[in-house]
């Protein structure tokens, strides 16, 4: 159990001297990071700032060579592997969506419900009252009802993203990583998007790694640069746009 964190200060991640190299290259460098039950965090930072490797880690993807990642306050995520730490309810989005293109908007949420279960479950899976209730919540949370029995791949790119953070939220996840959503997005696939995010914190907790300034701003969340694998500012995004480190190693002037 993490012992320096006071016990009033509950926190869904924890982070606190991760390091992480790689052939010499030090991709992570005595990392610290706290995220709060239910809290949007946008992750920003130039190309090489570690954003992946922090993701890969936290996912057990990569394991760090030193250093603490603890999930509520007392699992320790870097002694269990990718799948526990999904099953845990750590969800991750990458970049590009992966959602089935060749399956029905519906039928991809119902297949990222049955994958949370064990392979013989699997099997024998069939759709509950409750399990196309909580789809049905989702579909409401996601905005695409009226799309829920079209072919996936005939989705507009923003409403694939969507779909596919749905497919995350089928599963209850109490803390979600989202790789670039925007990327790609039209501004108001953009704006729908920063809505569907700032809705579901709260609720969960929500980690987005993002380049795009715009898109972070209309999250209105604390945002924590990074560079060289460590963490170079955090604040609100105006704060952070002001520092002077910041505007030289990422943002320009």
């Amino acid at each position: 159990m993490v012992t320096n964190i006071s016990l009033q200060e509950k926190t869904v991640l924890y982070l606190n001297g991760v390091s992480k190299s790689f052939d010499g290259f030090k991709a992570i460098n005595n990392l610290n990071m706290m995220i709060k039950p239910g809290e949007l965090r946008a992750i920003i930072g130039p190309n090489g700032a570690g954003k992946t490797t922090m993701m890969d880690i936290i996912t057990g993807k990569t394991r760090p060579d030193s250093g603490d990642v603890y999930f509520n306050n007392e699992v320790d995520l870097t002694r269990h592997s990718e799948a526990e730490i999904a099953n845990m309810g750590i969800g991750r989005k990458f970049q590009k969506p992966t959602v089935v293109e060749t399956l029905s908007v519906f039928e991809n949420l119902e297949l990222a419900l049955k994958g949370k279960r064990r392979v013989w479950d699997s099997l024998f899976f069939t759709l509950s009252a409750q399990g196309r209730a909580r789809i049905d919540d989702v579909f409401e949370i996601i905005g695409l009802g009226p799309r829920r029995s079209i072919l996936a791949g005939a989705l507009a790119h923003g409403e694939k993203q969507r779909l596919e953070i749905g497919m995350l939220l089928v599963q209850s996840p109490e803390l979600l990583l989202i790789d670039e959503p925007a990327a790609g997005m039209t501004d108001e696939e953009t704006a729908h998007l920063a809505e569907l995010l700032k809705s579901i914190a709260g609720t969960h907790s929500v980690v987005v790694v993002e380049h795009d300034m715009e898109f972070v701003r209309s999250l209105n969340a604390t945002v924590t640069v990074l560079h060289e694998g460590s963490v170079l500012a955090e604040g609100p995004l105006d704060k952070v746009q002001k520092n002077e480190r910041v505007i030289e190693v990422y943002l320009g002037r």
